[in-house]
Formats: C-alpha cells, structure tokens, sequence
C-alpha cells in the first residue's frame, strides 16, 4: 500500500457520490408528499436489492475463504440477525412522535450507511492499492449506490426539520465515513482486515438495510397512501440495481 493517493482518491470519489443525493432537496415540487414516498421507496428498494444480490452474497463469498460452507453460511445468518437487532435497538432508542417519523427514518438510514461505508471504504482501498483497473470499477459501482443511499438520508432529514444544512450535514458525514474506512485502513488495519471480518460486516450491514426497508422506509412510505407512486419508484430502485449488475 505505498501508493496512498490513488486509492484515496478513488474512494473519495465513491464516497462523495453520496451527496448528489441531495440535489432533490433543492427542487421544487408541486406534491412533497409524492417526493417523500417516491424517495423513500426507491431508497428502499435499491438497499433490499443490494442486501440480496450483493452485500449477503459477497459475505458468503468471503466468509467462505478461511472456513467451511457450513460455518460460513451460520456466521452470515448470525450476522444477519444480529444486524436485524442492531437496527430495531437504534429504532427503539430514538425519539418517535407523529412529527418525528420521517427525521428517525433518517437517522437510522445514516447510521445503516455509516455502517454501510466503512467497509467499502476498507475494500475500495485494499482493492486499488493491489489492482488499479479493478479499483476503478469498484469505485464506480459503490459511487452508482451511493447516490440513492444519499436520498434516502436528505430527503427525510430536509422534510422532517425544513432545514438544508441538517440535510446536507448529515448525507456528508455518511459519505466521509467511506474515507474514515480508507484512512484506517492506511493507518492500523491493512495487516489486521481478513476475508472473515469484512464477510461479518457485510452481513450485518445487511441486516439492518433488510431492517429499515421492510420496517421503517416501506411502511412510512405507504402512510401517505400515494400506493401507485410507492410501487413504481419501489420497482425503479430494484431495476436501477440490478441493471447497474448486469
């Protein structure tokens, strides 16, 4: 890893995709209603999607370098599970009224994407330190999903407190913790990080997006009753995943 600019630039790029999520948040629209549930149901079904064809096949993948098919699909179950915990703890802790559902939606979808970010920020570093051709093509996948993962945060983060610099304040510091993950990375962990732990964290990470799509985004979505704009955005953020996998 003697070459630390490239791969720091290279993750910095993914990372700050995040904050081309917010640019709705500067549009005008005649329904802000339909916006919040268009918004959070994309959000929704891209992190379902990604958790699906990605992050939990990934974990297996991984988990499987250092042990046995059994014990790595148990350790990624667990992982799961626990990420499922993880995730209904952060939402019983935090504050919940009738004026604050979008603003915990927020939250919790920050703090999922912090959780998200570190890791990618570790493999995007190991990756184009080792392999710059495919340093570049990881970066610009994790740049392509980053920006629904900086709407989901903005928009209820804007909608819930009308305020541009909560918005924009916390969509930014879920996108530099993919440069914390590089940062630590160059510092303390490039001897430490194993298949094994990024595998774990994967899955957990999966567990709470499965969490606070099936839990929170979803289900507040579909409390403005705009059903047919929550299926369709729902859908496009399915496709708009899977077709960037293809």
């Amino acid at each position: 890893m003697n070459n630390f600019l490239f791969p720091f630039i290279l993750t910095s790029f993914a990372a700050f995709s995040t904050m081309l999520g917010t640019i709705l948040i500067f549009l005008k629209f005649k329904n802000y209603n339909k916006l919040i549930v268009a918004s959070l149901s994309f959000a929704s079904g891209v992190m379902i999607t990604v958790s699906i064809t990605d992050l939990i096949p990934e974990s297996l993948l991984l988990l499987k370098v250092n042990n046995s098919d059994f014990i790595s699909l148990i350790l990624c179950i667990i992982s799961i599970i626990l990420g499922i915990i993880i995730s209904m703890i952060l939402n019983y802790y935090l504050p919940d009224n009738s004026n604050n559902t979008l603003y915990k939606v927020g939250i919790i979808s920050m703090l999922a994407i912090i959780l998200h970010n570190i890791p990618e920020g570790i493999i995007t570093f190991i990756t184009a330190s080792s392999n710059m051709t495919l340093g570049i093509s990881l970066a610009i996948a994790i740049a392509l999903h980053n920006i629904p993962e900086g709407i989901s945060i903005s928009v209820p983060i804007y909608y819930s407190t009308k305020s541009k610099i909560k918005a924009l304040s916390y969509t930014f510091i879920s996108a530099i913790s993919e440069l914390f993950g590089a940062f630590i990375t160059f510092l303390f962990l490039k001897n430490f990080i194993n298949n094994t732990i990024i595998g774990i964290l994967f899955a957990i990470v999966a567990g709470i997006m499965l969490n606070i799509s099936l839990c929170k985004l979803l289900p507040t979505a579909k409390s403005y009753n705009y059903k047919k704009t929550l299926l369709v955005f729902f859908i496009v953020g399915i496709l708009f995943i899977l077709i960037k996998f293809m």
